[in-house]
């Protein structure tokens, strides 16, 4: 423990991924605190996104060539992370932090099936014992918060692009850097939300534009520090910490997240006794979930 304190480099490098969970909890809260619906506020992201992406990208020389098998199933996976970011502000809309938080955790449990089917993998039999505790939480909660029931829904939603996402990435990761599947996917992303804006939604007016100031600061830290700085930031950490502390940590961020609403919005994030129950059941079979993965990782290594 004192070698640990005194490790200034390796110190730090913990700091910053405690950093970056804490920044991950607080899209929410800025997700809360934009005045525009769901819809433009993933648009407006992922076009600030995009835009800070490219400046890095030829600052860094990055090449961005790519076959055209490639951009298509990126463009895919663009349109799955847009849904995902759509459907998690959609629930604080119309729930709020906590709900939205808390069913954004069940993607532990969606993962848990749909990577043996992308991978082609057996299950493995404790995770479906955590899959139908992640149900029982989700039960309890719904019933203790039904008249969140829209909310619950589009963040079960969320939880579950967020896990297709996740393992889609796996595998493009094994082929592309990550800064060139993450600017592929941003664009397609924005495409994908203004053709809907365009022929479904209320198109691109002059009151679509019209942000409120503190609205464009919202969005620009959003975009930036939330998603630009958190994606190159989070992917040096991970050559310096181990993927399982990376992984575990993460898990946490719906903590940060929920404790940051309770303090900010206390009138809001007022829930009942069983949501917390729900929620800690949930909360907690994802992180012994990434402990016991991480722990068979170690072992296959070693064997």
């Amino acid at each position: 423990m004192y070698r640990f304190f005194h490790d200034k480099p390796r110190l730090n490098n913990y700091l910053h991924l405690h950093f970056l969970v804490f920044i991950a909890g607080f899209t929410a809260i800025l997700g809360e605190l934009i005045t525009i619906k769901a819809i433009p506020l993933v648009w407006y992201r992922m076009v600030i996104a995009s835009i800070l992406m490219f400046i890095y990208i030829k600052a860094a020389k990055v090449k961005l060539k790519i076959a055209l098998k490639s951009l298509f199933r990126l463009s895919v996976a663009g349109i799955i992370i847009a849904l995902h970011w759509i459907t998690f502000f959609g629930a604080i809309e119309e729930s709020n932090i906590s709900i939205a938080l808390a069913m954004f955790s069940t993607g532990a449990f969606f993962a848990s099936f749909i990577e043996p089917i992308i991978y082609k993998r057996t299950i493995i039999w404790y995770e479906i014992l955590f899959g139908v505790i992640v149900i029982i939480g989700v039960f309890i909660i719904t019933q203790s918060e039904i008249k969140y029931l829209t909310g619950i829904l589009l963040g079960i939603s969320s939880a579950f692009f967020s896990s297709l996402f996740a393992v889609l990435n796996g595998k493009f990761l094994t082929q592309h850097t990550a800064t060139v599947i993450s600017f592929y996917e941003f664009l397609s992303g924005v495409l994908f939300i203004s053709i809907y804006i365009l022929f479904f939604g209320e198109g691109f007016s002059l009151d679509f534009f019209n942000l409120y100031i503190s609205d464009f600061g919202y969005l620009f830290i959003l975009a930036s520090i939330c998603t630009a700085y958190a994606f190159i930031a989070s992917i040096y950490v991970m050559k310096l910490i181990s993927p399982y502390t990376v992984v575990l940590t993460y898990n946490l961020e719906p903590v940060y997240g929920i404790i940051m609403a309770i303090i900010l919005f206390p009138e809001k994030e007022q829930m009942s006794v069983s949501f917390y129950y729900g929620a800690i059941m949930i909360i907690a079979t994802v992180i012994i979930n990434g402990i016991l993965k991480n722990t068979r990782k170690l072992k296959r290594k070693h064997s």
